[in-house]
């Protein structure tokens, strides 16, 4: 039997035993859970095979070069992506990936002019 094929009746004998706090409980676990698909599926913000370990790559790189340094690396970064945005075949995610380095050296350069 389908959905579709259900008389009113019949929905209303299935539903009597669901509570609306049941039905908004239900769909805020469905919420959280397509959240955190969506964040594991994120190459931009979140690439998973970043975060294999208890500290994610970008953290370890940082604590690992002075400011200057990491500066440098954000800044090659940017440059990186957008020079090849236009060979690999994803130029959006490309371009969004230069915009993330980007936005972690603007943020960087004004906590540091503050």
């Amino acid at each position: 039997m389908r959905l579709n094929d259900v008389s009113p009746a019949e929905w209303d004998r299935v539903t009597k035993n669901y509570s609306e706090k049941t039905v908004k409980t239900g769909l805020e676990k469905w919420q959280q859970l397509a959240e955190e698909e969506a964040k594991e599926l994120d190459p931009v913000n979140n690439p998973s095979h970043y975060n294999t370990g208890n500290i994610e790559c970008i953290d370890a790189i940082e604590e690992s070069m002075s400011s200057v340094a990491f500066k440098g690396y954000l800044k090659g970064n940017c440059m990186k992506y957008l020079w090849r945005y236009e060979y690999k075949g994803k130029q959006v995610q490309d371009l969004q990936k230069a915009g993330w380095y980007l936005n972690k050296l603007t943020a960087m350069v004004t906590e540091e002019n503050n």
